[in-house]
């Protein structure tokens, strides 16, 4: 081969390498970021870009979308000394690739920690109960305290979710023993003034049975007296009638007796109307 030959073609591959490496294309959703002889010279955004071959390098490609960091879960302790397990998920976006690159070492790492050293603090300066239940106050102390710090990164957070806020193992089989034990006492409590009700109301039924007896027994007594009252002036001085009632009870709480299955003697006096006088008093 021709020396000529080998030397255009040498060339030929030389140019089209400086072309290949000063024509630079971007994909959208990223930025790139181009080194000059070791320092930072620009950023270069989607589309067709053009840096200067072996002197700008590409240092790091750096995307613009919005990158979701899941932050780990962390033991934390509140403020009254109960133990909670914690985790949540940041939503950020690079908004100046030069200062995320160069600012910090590995700002994905970075904002994990600060985000767990943040949630570690608020969270520690809660009693238990409002932790548990102040999801979105925590949520906004949480955006506050590391905005700032990672603007300072050339980073945006656009928003910080707690996914779970629970207490450990340990704290919920305490706070299952003390849910019992209140369901418990609230049990007794209940039962207790079942029973007392049911006293009082057995303790009234019983008050309104002997009042109700001790009207029944003096209407019983006022009706005994109007009769005894009525038969008597009925009478008068005659005896017969009162002797011919008497004898007809008499004779039929005999056949009573004597109708009963128990062996027995019943014995009719011979004079029953003597009888009947001797029992009203009479001679």
């Amino acid at each position: 081969m021709e020396p000529a030959l080998i030397l255009t073609t040498a060339i030929f591959i030389f140019l089209l390498v400086t072309v290949a490496k000063g024509v630079r294309q971007v994909p959208q959703g990223n930025k790139w970021v181009v080194q000059r002889l070791g320092k930072y010279y620009t950023s270069l955004n989607p589309g067709l870009n053009f840096v200067i071959p072996y002197i700008d390098s590409i240092a790091y490609k750096v995307t613009t979308k919005d990158i979701v960091l899941d932050i780990p879960s962390q033991e934390v302790i509140t403020k009254d000394n109960a133990v909670i397990m914690t985790n949540a998920v940041a939503y950020i976006n690079i908004v100046s690739p030069e200062k995320a690159v160069y600012g910090v070492e590995d700002y994905t790492l970075a904002i994990q920690t600060l985000v767990q050293t943040s949630l570690r603090s608020i969270v520690g300066e809660m009693a238990l109960d409002d932790a548990l239940s102040s999801r979105d106050h925590i949520k906004a102390k949480l955006k506050a305290a590391i905005s700032d710090d990672i603007a300072d990164w050339g980073i945006t957070l656009k928003t910080v979710e707690i996914q779970d806020i629970n207490p450990s193992g340990t704290m919920q089989a305490a706070m299952e023993e003390q849910a019992a034990a209140e369901r418990a006492r609230r049990a007794t409590v209940t039962r207790a003034d079942g029973d007392k009700q049911a006293a009082i109301l057995k303790a009234e039924g019983k008050l309104e049975a002997s009042r109700r007896e001790a009207e029944a027994q003096v209407i019983l007594a006022q009706a005994s007296q109007t009769a005894i009252e009525l038969v008597t002036s009925a009478v008068g001085d005659n005896e017969l009638p009162v002797a011919y009632l008497l004898g007809e009870k008499y004779i039929a709480s005999l056949q009573n007796l004597a109708a009963s299955d128990n062996s027995k003697f019943v014995v009719f006096p011979a004079d029953i109307p003597a009888a009947l006088k001797g029992m009203m008093g009479g001679r």
